[in-house]
């Protein structure tokens, strides 16, 4: 198993890694909306939040030799459903092969963000 770090992504604020492989799959740890050079939530609008993520995934997953591109399932946390098709619309653009997905909302998120999101992929 490897552990994947890159500083293209936020540092964990937690007792875990960013990524991990195993088995020619990356899991990759939910991202939420920090901006990795700054540290700080930026975006205050579920799209802004949602690019975000995105990025951050792209990031850890492209550390982890993966791409968006092979995202074979993803799991969304939305603190408001009522943001559905305004996260939809950012995410369909990072994730054009449609991998499978769950989506639910969830009453908190970490540093209350709008939307997280977990992938995993082929390596």
């Amino acid at each position: 198993m490897e552990t994947i770090y890159t500083k293209n992504a936020p540092d964990a604020i937690g007792p875990y890694s960013q990524a991990k492989v195993t088995m020619g799959l990356v899991f990759t740890s939910g991202q939420i909306a920090i901006n990795p050079a700054t540290g700080a939530v930026e975006a205050t609008d579920i799209k802004g939040q949602t690019t975000q993520v995105c990025e951050n995934l792209k990031a850890v997953l492209e550390a982890a030799g993966s791409s968006l591109d092979k995202a074979v399932k993803t799991v969304c946390f939305l603190a408001d459903m009522g943001d559905f098709a305004a996260f939809n619309e950012v995410y369909g653009t990072y994730f054009t092969s449609k991998p499978a997905r769950s989506c639910v909302a969830v009453k908190t998120l970490p540093k209350n963000v709008l939307v997280e999101v977990e992938v995993i992929a082929e390596a």
